[in-house]
């Protein structure tokens, strides 16, 4: 039987000097964890990796002084099955207990960063990728060959204007992407329009643009933009307000007739049941954007894929936020729209490694065990240097 014997986590500092319409980057921290297990089966102490959401500050201290301990003060027969194999739905029920329902606020990050690290974990233990994993566990063994990805950016950098928007997006479609999201609110509405034909001109057409508010808008200022906008044919016109602001989405969903995209800021079931049920979403064209390393893990994720099922919704209507390996992972083995990557951005954890590759917009993982994190070696450093 499995038994967690040492969690490992520390803060670091990336790299980001950009900003959207609410946040500046700088100073950004994020968590990185190591979960170890020994299996008593001649190979000693095995060992998963994981990180604390992409854009978000850390939450090294909340694993640290109540989650991980949840673990390690836990008899393995409560964490692992019959047949004595990590269970990451038992993993976060013990990491859950004793937690008042409501205010999900900073907590599903830092269970979330220890969920991926437990199914790097499960991955190296089984020796299989853990999309397959994924697949086999909650999706009946079906799963994509390849996954639709796109790359998000065009941020903000105060420096070079739509100049270096331009040249970020060209960067984009060299690597073998097709389509792109960037980044508007920060400035006028004429000014979101250029930047948006700025980006079209790059990409061909408004159908491979996304335009990300970062929820900048009033609802009287989400709906005048999406009449400025409109014309463009855009992907979709992602998170106009604020993302607990159901009426506001409701209100824009009844004005605008393009794609609408939200659920990066999500983190919970119940969140999740209250906007499908309260803010207008449509099943037939929207997209929902839930990441589970901000949403308690793989097993909250897997919930919600189940009550939007339930509700007359597709999965592949969901690309979850991100932009990392592990989310790969999840759109693959559970057979999502697709997801979105982030090259080149909020190093080392965005991105998807040396061994995907990325051809017409499509991106396909190896059969590395686990996560396959060796292929980021910047990002392995980091781990490394925890042990």
């Amino acid at each position: 039987m499995a038994r967690i014997s040492r969690i490992l986590v520390e803060t670091v500092k990336l790299r980001a000097s950009m900003s959207n319409a609410a946040v500046n980057f700088a100073g950004l921290t994020g968590s990185i964890v190591a979960v170890f297990a020994e299996v008593g089966d001649g190979r000693g102490e095995c060992v998963g990796y994981g990180f604390g959401s992409i854009g978000r500050y850390a939450h090294t201290e909340l694993i640290k002084e109540r989650f991980a301990p949840r673990l390690l003060n836990s008899d393995p027969s409560e964490y692992c099955d019959e047949e004595g194999r990590l269970d990451p739905v038992r993993v976060e029920a013990i990491m859950r207990r004793d937690e008042k329902p409501g205010g999900h606020g900073e907590r599903p990050v830092a269970i979330g960063a220890v969920d991926m690290a437990v199914w790097d974990l499960i991955g190296k233990l089984e020796r299989k990728p853990v999309f397959q994993i994924l697949s086999e566990r909650f999706n009946g063994s079906s799963m994509d060959n390849s996954v639709s990805v796109y790359a998000a950016g065009g941020y903000y950098y105060g420096d070079g204007g739509l100049g270096r928007l331009k040249e970020e997006l060209e960067g984009y479609l060299s690597l073998g992407y097709d389509a792109v999201k960037i980044k508007i609110g920060a400035g006028s509405v004429q000014e979101d329009r250029e930047r948006i034909e700025a980006a079209i001109d790059c990409v061909g057409e408004g159908a491979s643009v996304a335009v990300d508010a970062n929820g900048r808008y009033d609802c009287e200022t989400a709906i005048a933009v999406g009449e400025a906008i409109e014309g463009y044919g855009l992907r979709w016109y992602e998170e106009a307000g604020d993302p607990l602001d159901y009426r506001l989405q409701n209100s824009l969903g009844k004005t605008y007739k393009g794609a609408l995209a939200t659920g990066e800021n999500l983190f919970s079931i119940q969140d999740v049941r209250n906007l499908i049920r309260y803010g207008g979403m449509r099943p037939d064209g929207d997209v929902l954007q839930m990441d589970p390393g901000l949403s308690y893990g793989i097993p909250e994720y897997v919930r919600m894929l189940g009550f939007l099922e339930s509700n007359g919704w597709s999965r592949r209507r969901c690309f979850p936020h991100g932009g990392n390996l592990f989310n790969l992972h999840v759109a693959q083995g559970l057979q999502l729209g697709g997801t979105e990557a982030y090259p080149g951005v909020f190093e080392p954890f965005g991105g998807f490694g040396d061994d995907v590759s990325v051809c017409e917009g499509r991106a396909s993982l190896s059969n590395a065990p686990g996560i396959g994190w060796e292929s980021k070696p910047e990002l392995m450093d980091w781990f490394l240097g925890m042990e």
